[in-house]
């Protein structure tokens, strides 16, 4: 028996410290084909069904390999379930000594120089956040990590925290009276001391690019990289590895400038007149973009002069601010640190404003009292490609939902991965048994101005049958504030609606409550996981193809049309596949689930691709009776 085959038996090491352990076979074979890739330092795509239990299957093997491992993950909080729950079970039962570390972005690290400046600041707070600043100020004097996730009295969220964490631009870096006890610092130290270490996308993409917080010192030392959630990896390249500048940056250069003139530059006033003048040459732009909060194309401002002598205004007025700076900057290293700041924007904006290279898509964002500009690459397969040839680790790409009816192609072009071994284990659910897959006759097409209204009266009797305990997931929040008007007047079991409160407050009242309804979009189509029989239901709009719209997506597939491709099915139908898949995922996560999918989509079954969506999902039992539901049920009272 290999040293795997022992970890995982129904005897061994793992079955020891995990009550009711019960081996796994795909979990082993999944950690078997880890091991010997690490061992051939090869690059594995390894797609594992949900409860395959592939967490242990990664981290086993590359604890075990004795190699140096970067583990990253799809967001923080997963980050912290790895790193809080499910290590410190694998050193239980683990002989092998290894040091564990965990590393987030800057801006989850407190600053106590900001924070300092903040508290002596003469500009002034309003009382909520003064409130906060002083609970953050009591908090810093006992947290060991400085790691904000830790303090419970103001959320991650809270807009306060800029004024106690730093960004790449306002880092003082060596220069800062504080370095030697910077939490960062400190973070970053423990991680290279790691044996393993555990990052998120967006972390793993900065170090990559050298951007914003990336120092380039993680990657190398690796020699195991696992990809957990890697079906999100792509887009969040593409995001990181793209230039942004808006408001907020904007604005938050000039504050940030604001404090230092008052503390050392209060003889050139027209520093301060500088900030001011930006200041209100960014309040305009935002209100020439108008009210309607969208994503659009480049060419709206082209096509506006209002908003493209807007733009002109704040690129002109940042550069008189820059000029400024560059004569206060030999007073101060904060002020010194502002001058290169604002050099740096006034090079995206540049960058952005005059790109004509065909390599990036030209885009903005209206936010509610914001604007953001961005350039994202049309294509990161061959960066991705050439990255990963610079650090030759064995590369380990892992996530339930890798495939497009058992095929790695979309995914492996995406990033470039010409030479990666692929292999697939199902869920190790009864599907046929723990599930069935409603699709009602007579559904209208989503183009039906009347669709939302019509498939709410066709999810009702599902969801009577069911008692509740559902997820209605949508493919946009218009279509969900839609449903969510008519089911407040139809439903007799608790609504509970995304954005009404925090998502993590909505999951645990729905958990709490038994017989809940929960209407949600994007954010709950994945990453959620909710076990036993709260969730008994889930119900899907509409196939979630992308928003044609889109400005980052309508350029893709322009590129790609120019090249020859077929959009529709190299790209579109492939990333609608993976999401149903996600949004499936939802319902089945235990031995003991048992659930009713209801797809309320007919292109499913009109159009030719539908077989694709279909080959793609698990092996449920089909119905287009409304009756079969309602037996499902009765059968869960009965047994």
């Amino acid at each position: 028996m290999t040293e795997l085959e022992s970890f995982f038996s129904d005897n061994g090491a793992l079955s020891t410290v995990i009550s009711g352990y019960q081996p796994r076979s795909a979990q082993l074979e999944m950690a078997t084909a880890i091991a010997d890739a690490i061992k051939q330092k090869q690059n594995l795509i390894a797609e594992a069904g949900t409860g395959t239990g592939k967490t242990f299957a990664y981290l086993v093997p590359a604890i075990l390999s004795g190699k140096k491992a970067i583990i990253s993950t799809g967001t923080k909080n997963l980050q912290d379930q790895l790193f809080n729950k499910d290590l410190p079970v694998i050193r239980k039962a683990i002989k092998t000594p290894f040091i564990a570390a965990l590393l987030k972005g800057r801006s989850n690290y407190l600053c106590t120089y900001r924070l300092q400046n903040a508290l002596t600041s003469s500009l002034g707070f309003s009382k909520e956040d003064a409130l906060a600043l002083g609970k953050i100020k009591a908090w810093a004097q006992r947290t060991k990590a400085g790691d904000i996730s830790e303090m419970s009295g103001v959320t991650e969220g809270d807009p306060v925290w800029y004024q106690a964490t730093s960004t790449q631009d306002n880092c003082l870096g060596q220069d800062c009276p504080d370095y030697a006890e910077c939490f960062l610092v400190k973070a970053r130290k423990k991680a290279q001391e790691a044996d393993v270490l555990v990052v998120n996308h967006h972390l793993l993409c900065a170090d990559w690019s050298l951007r914003d917080g990336g120092f380039g010192e993680l990657l190398p030392n690796a020699e195991v990289v696992v990809i957990d959630e890697a079906h999100q990896l792509a887009e969040t390249a593409s995001n990181f590895l793209g230039i942004n500048i808006g408001a907020k940056q904007l604005n938050d250069l000039a504050q940030d400038v604001l404090v230092e003139y008052y503390k050392d530059a209060t003889d050139i006033p027209a520093l301060r007149t500088a900030c001011e003048d930006l200041d209100h040459e960014i309040k305009d732009l935002r209100l020439a973009f108008g009210m309607e909060l969208k994503r659009g194309e480049w060419q709206d401002i082209e096509n506006n002069p209002k908003i493209s002598g807007g733009l002109n205004a704040v690129k002109e007025q940042l550069q008189r601010l820059t000029d400024q700076l560059m004569l206060a900057s030999v007073k101060t290293k904060a002020l010194d640190a502002c001058f290169k700041r604002a050099e740096e924007m006034v090079q995206k904006l540049d960058l952005i404003l005059n790109d004509h290279s065909g390599k990036w898509i030209r885009w903005y964002e209206i936010h509610r009292k914001t604007f953001t500009l961005s350039l994202t690459p049309l294509d990161i397969a061959a960066e991705f490609h050439g990255f990963m040839q610079q650090h030759k680790a064995a590369w380990i790409f892992t996530s339930a939902t890798l495939s497009i009816a058992n095929k790695f192609d979309y995914f492996a072009h995406n990033l470039g991965l010409n030479n990666a071994a692929s292999e697939s284990w199902g869920s190790p659910f009864d599907y046929p048994n723990q599930s069935l897959f409603y699709h009602p006759k007579g559904l209208p097409q989503p183009n039906d101005p009347s669709f939302i209204p019509m498939i709410v009266d066709f999810a009702l009797p599902v969801l009577q049958a069911s008692k509740g305990r559902a997820f209605f997931l949508f493919t946009s929040h218009r279509a969900l504030n839609q449903a969510a008007e008519i089911l407040e007047k139809k439903l007799t079991y608790p609504l509970l609606i995304q954005g009404s409160r925090p998502k993590a407050l909505l999951l645990e009242q729905f958990k709490e409550a038994g017989n809940a309804v929960l209407l949600g979009t994007s954010s709950f189509w994945e990453g959620v996981d909710v076990r036993g029989e709260a969730l008994s239901c889930v119900i899907i709009d509409k196939l979630p193809f992308a928003s044609p719209g889109d400005p980052v997506l309508k350029a893709r597939l322009e590129a790609m049309t120019q090249q020859g491709k077929n959009p529709f099915f190299e790209y579109q139908l492939p990333t609608a596949v993976i999401a149903l898949r996600q949004g499936i995922g939802r319902l089945i996560r235990d031995v003991t689930d048992r659930g009713v999918l209801m797809v309320c989509d007919p292109r499913l079954l009109k159009r030719s691709y539908g077989q694709l969506f279909l080959d793609s999902i698990p092996a449920m039992r089909r119905t287009r009776d409304i009756t079969d539901v309602q037996a499902f049920f009765q059968e869960e009272k009965q047994s």
